[in-house]
């Protein structure tokens, strides 16, 4: 009787293919992870924004006033109606300031622009 030789391991071919599918799979991949970081983020500043705006509604109903600034609304103090928002990719929320109207909302500051919502 013959002793049949097992074959064993991968060819080049077969390893190639592999690799190839790999980097096509990785290619799809990557820039669909970053839209969605960069969605998760403008999200998450969106959230921070909407945060804020409540708490300066608030400010703004107690006080009997139509605009509040970052120091108004944000303190350490027990009585603060927002003890501070966490950045989400370096920005800064010090400069904001909310004008409350009839009936909309707007956030402005140098580095976002103005975001203006319903009420």
């Amino acid at each position: 009787m013959k002793a049949q030789s097992a074959r064993t391991g991968f060819t080049l071919v077969e390893i190639m293919i592999v690799v190839v599918i790999i980097g096509l799979l990785a290619a799809m991949a990557i820039p669909t992870f970053s839209r969605v970081r960069m969605e998760s983020r403008v999200n998450a500043v969106t959230n921070n924004l909407r945060q804020y705006g409540a708490a300066a509604q608030q400010y703004m109903l107690a006080q009997g006033v139509t605009e509040a600034v970052y120091t108004d609304i944000v303190s350490t103090a027990t009585d603060a109606y927002i003890h501070g928002i966490s950045p989400v990719a370096g920005e800064d929320y010090s400069q904001i300031v909310v004008d409350q109207t009839d009936s909309q909302i707007s956030i402005s500051s140098a580095t976002f622009g103005t975001v203006t919502y319903g009420l």
